[in-house]
This record gives structure tokens, C-alpha cells and sequence, in this order.
């Protein structure tokens, strides 16, 4: 027994019969042997236990405080970039209504306008990890969340060979959000299912209620991770996607987001097998929303 739990059994037998007798086929000074190193058992298991635990806990304070130092990185890094990007992408868009600018300059140029903008999107995913951009809550519908993402979607999915399910539960409650965050949640994840389906395959998006909380499931039949990436998928600018087409701030952010919102996010996936993002916010009805802007 461990920690009151039933663990395991420890079978002791004779290897040659032996006649039975009245108190069992063990003498009673048998019996305390056999309890004493069943007891022993025991305290193996649970200081190994106590050990894995304390090792559990020592690795999320580290990740803990590498993510406290990298939030406070990247908002001094955001914060200094803005305004040379603003000026950067201003100045670019200004030289571009040039009447006379030759046709190769014009490209050059909206090239440094696509570059500036991709940049600028990079400081907003630094802030939304940093947690400089705090959440605008209101009372909102998830299912109605997810249709307006899905409308700028349905075409890259559809594009990529990609067949978009919907399992929309009509009987979920609304929940205390804020909607333009919840949309990037959802097209981070959408978007990921998507490239981990180069060669086309199965999205399902489905909602239901469970426990006091709203859940979404993102789930698809890609390539799939392995433990070693799930654990590192939250990891910021982690990424096994090719140079410039992912700066692995998504899954941070939406980690983020969620975590922000007072809910969790579990993963499943395995190579090969595709991957299952399961997303828990809590419902909180209209007066507590106003309790908690109040406090605020």
C-alpha cells in the first residue's frame, strides 16, 4: 500500500508442500517477515514517487522562469522595434504613391511593405506572449467565434486538399472572452493542422460543454509529433518548420491566450497518427464578469 493506494502484490509461496496447519501454511513470525518487506516495497515506491515529483516541480519553475525572462525580452524587444518598423513601413507606403516610379522599384518596394508588415505581426504575437495587450472580456459565443475565423479558412483549406469538419454543439453556454484573441487561437491552430497535412486529409473542429467548461477540439490526421516535440511545442520560437514560414511564437501565444483566459490546453498526437488539441475555458456568467471588472 501506497500513500493509502493499493499498488501491487507480492506472492510468497513454498516451493515443496507443506502440510497445512492451523494458523496457514506461514508461521506467524513468517507473516511479520512478509508484511515487513511489503512494507519496505512500499517506501521504495513512494520515495521514488517523492523523487519524480520533486523533479517535476524543479522543471516547471525553470520553464516557469525561462518564460518570465523571455516575456520580459520580448516586450523590450517589441516595444523597441515598433517604432523603427512603423517608420520603415510608413515611409515605404508614402514612396509607393510616387507618380513616376519605375515598375522594378515599385516591387522593391512592396517588398519591404511585405516584409515590414510580417515583422510588425511578429511584435504583436511578442506582446500577446509577453502579456502587454491584456485581454478585452465580454460575454461571447464560441461557436460564433469560430464560424467568422472559419470564413477566411475555408478557402486555404479547401486550397490544400483539406476537408473541414464542423461539430458545433448548439447547447453551449456563452463564456467571458475576448473575441479577437480567441479568433487568433483558433486560426493558429487551424493554420498548424493545415501544414501538418501537406498532402491533404481530415480537419474536425468540434465544441461541447463539460464540467462548467466550454471545450473546443482542434483535431486533425497529419504527420503528427513525437513526445519529444510535444513537449517542446510551447516552447517560444521553437519550430520544425522550414526557415520563414514559422518563427514558433503561435503555440506560445496561444498557450498565452488561454492561460490568460483562466483555461488549459492538452495535446495528443503521435507520428503518423495526427494531433488533438483539446482547449477548456471556463464559463463564467454575465454578473461574475462584472465582479471581475470591477475588481480590475
Amino acid at each position: 500500500m501506497v500513500n493509502g493506494e493499493r499498488r501491487g502484490a507480492i506472492d510468497v509461496v513454498y516451493i515443496e508442500e507443506r502440510p497445512e496447519c492451523n494458523e496457514g501454511p506461514f508461521l506467524k513470525e513468517e507473516r511479520h517477515l512478509i508484511a515487513a518487506i511489503a512494507q519496505q516495497i512500499a517506501l521504495i515506491v513512494e520515495r521514488r514517487q517523492a523523487a519524480e515529483e520533486k523533479t517535476r516541480l524543479t522543471e516547471q519553475l525553470r520553464r516557469a522562469d525561462r518564460l518570465a525572462t523571455i516575456g520580459q525580452l520580448s516586450a523590450g524587444v517589441a516595444h523597441e522595434l515598433n517604432e523603427p518598423l512603423g517608420n520603415i513601413l510608413g515611409f515605404a507606403q508614402l514612396a509607393q504613391k510616387h507618380p513616376d516610379l519605375p515598375k522594378q522599384i515599385f516591387q522593391d518596394i512592396e517588398k519591404i511593405v511585405t516584409a515590414s508588415l510580417h515583422g510588425r505581426e511578429i511584435i504583436k504575437k511578442l506582446m500577446l506572449f509577453a502579456r502587454k495587450t491584456p485581454p478585452r472580456k465580454e460575454q461571447v459565443h464560441l461557436n460564433t467565434v469560430i464560424e467568422q475565423s472559419l470564413y477566411f479558412l475555408e478557402s486555404r483549406c479547401a486550397k490544400n486538399g483539406v476537408d473541414l469538419i464542423r461539430r458545433l454543439s448548439p447547447e453551449i453556454p456563452q463564456i467571458t472572452a475576448d473575441p479577437s484573441q480567441l479568433q487568433q487561437v483558433l486560426v493558429n491552430l487551424v493554420v498548424n493542422a493545415i501544414q501538418a497535412m501537406p498532402s491533404g486529409g481530415v480537419l474536425t473542429i468540434t465544441t461541447s460543454v463539460s464540467d462548467s467548461h466550454v471545450v473546443l477540439i482542434v483535431e486533425d490526421n497529419g504527420v503528427g509529433m513525437s513526445k519529444r516535440e510535444i513537449k517542446q511545442i510551447f516552447v517560444p520560437f521553437y519550430t520544425t518548420k522550414e526557415i520563414n514560414e514559422g518563427t514558433g511564437l503561435g503555440l506560445p501565444v496561444v498557450h498565452g491566450i488561454i492561460t490568460s483566459h483562466g483555461g488549459t490546453i492538452h495535446v495528443e498526437s503521435a507520428p503518423d497518427r495526427g494531433t488533438r488539441f483539446e482547449v477548456r475555458f471556463p464559463v463564467v456568467t454575465a454578473d461574475e464578469c462584472k465582479k471581475e471588472h470591477a475588481n480590475d
